[in-house]
Formats: structure tokens, C-alpha cells, sequence
């Protein structure tokens, strides 16, 4: 693992972003493994209005109703997104992001009427990697 990676994964631990991805991934009785320097939380049982295909808490990456290989089979570069997603954790400071990322999100459905195609967070994640059509 390079350094880097293990400096996000350290700081994502300590602002407590982690934690909070574990624990969600203990509540919705997910499987847990590592893939990709990242911790995955797959077959998460959330609730049906939950249309993510894969939601990062810190360094966990919570994949609902679905194997992550599923996952990756209809979004090949889903994990390079969700990892990018992970380094904004960091750079937010831990959970600050949460309401960053609803307010972005906001901006974009008052801007586009899509979530992610001006929510700062998607873009800066890449859109394509993370299965969203660019808007154009």
C-alpha cells in the first residue's frame, strides 16, 4: 500500500469517518473484506430507497443488496471512484463531509435535476468511473 494511501486510511480512522462506515456496515449486517486498499462492505441491507451503487464511509465502501463484483461488472471503475470518495473524507476532516455532500448534492438537483452532475464530490470523483452519464 502506498504511503499516501495509508495516511488517508490513518486520518479517516482517526476523524472517526471510518468508524461510522463500520458501524453502518455492522448494522446493515453487511460482508465484510479489503479490496483495493479500501475496506468493502457488500450485500449491505438498506432500505429500497437507497439507489447508490456503492456509498463510502471513510474507508469503507458499503455496496447494497449486491456482491461487489456484481457492482463492478455493471461499473468496471467503481472502485477507483469510491477511492476517491475515501480521499475526501480525509481532506474534509471525517464527517463535515456528510452535510458537504448533501449540500452539494442540493446544488446539483436545483442546478440539473440530477445529483451528481454539479455536485462538487461526484465530479471531482469522476462521473464516468462512477457510472453517471455526463449530462452532455
Amino acid at each position: 500500500m502506498p504511503i499516501s494511501r495509508g495516511l488517508r486510511d490513518a486520518a479517516n480512522l482517526l476523524n472517526g469517518s471510518t468508524m461510522l462506515g463500520v458501524l453502518a456496515g455492522l448494522l446493515t449486517r453487511a460482508r465484510f473484506r479489503f479490496r483495493g486498499g479500501l475496506l468493502v462492505a457488500d450485500r449491505a441491507r438498506v432500505p429500497k430507497a437507497v439507489t447508490a451503487s456503492a456509498i463510502t464511509v471513510g474507508s469503507v465502501v458499503l455496496v447494497p443488496r449486491q456482491s461487489l463484483e456484481d457492482a463492478v461488472a455493471r461499473i468496471p471503475a467503481l472502485m477507483e471512484h469510491e477511492d476517491q470518495h475515501a480521499w475526501q473524507y480525509a481532506y474534509c476532516l471525517g464527517l463535515p463531509f456528510l452535510p458537504l455532500y448533501l449540500a452539494a448534492t442540493a446544488w446539483s438537483l436545483a442546478r440539473t435535476r440530477d445529483r451528481a452532475h454539479a455536485n462538487f464530490f461526484e465530479v471531482q470523483a469522476g462521473l464516468e468511473t462512477g457510472g453517471y452519464r455526463r449530462p452532455y
